[in-house]
């Protein structure tokens, strides 16, 4: 089985894996970095999200193969201590109700934000529009996006 180094959270695991296996297990599995969910299994829910060089992906549908020599972040290394602003302003907003989604919707919203720091709410929609709360928190998950961007505003 080939072997293969995963800069996740600005550390090098290796990590020996099918090429076809999904990121989310790597991570999950073989790394031990369990707040990335598996939802679907298609990317279709957005509970594995995590950032691949900057960008929102789901990982339960890309390759390990492919993630060699990328730069990963998962919902640990958004903050150690719940200080990034999406955390923040998802623990003000009290958006989680069971909780399982919220890693997906954090990763999400913070690739929004570094990418356009002041969204409406139609762009909020359409970023995170794919992704599903059972709980049905989405006007909390609006609110706390925004909040998070007037966090990264005024610091």
């Amino acid at each position: 089985m080939p072997t293969y180094n995963l800069q996740i959270n600005e550390k090098t695991y290796t990590v020996e894996a099918d090429a076809k296996m999904p990121l989310l297990w790597a991570i999950r599995d073989l790394v031990g970095l369990t707040g990335t969910k598996y939802g679907c299994g298609i990317a279709q829910c957005g509970a594995c999200t995590v950032h691949l060089n900057g960008n929102a992906v789901r990982s339960c549908t890309l390759p390990v193969s492919a993630a060699v020599n990328q730069k990963i972040t998962t919902i640990e290394g958004l903050s150690e201590d719940n200080s990034h602003p999406v955390q923040k302003a998802w623990i003000a907003e009290q958006v989680p109700q069971c909780g399982y989604c919220q890693s997906g919707h954090i990763m999400t919203a913070a690739a929004l934000l570094k990418k356009n720091p002041a969204p409406d709410d139609k762009q909020i929609d359409i970023a995170l529009g794919g992704l599903i709360c059972r709980c049905g928190t989405y006007t909390r998950i609006r609110k706390a996006v925004k909040t998070a961007a007037d966090i990264m505003q005024k610091a």
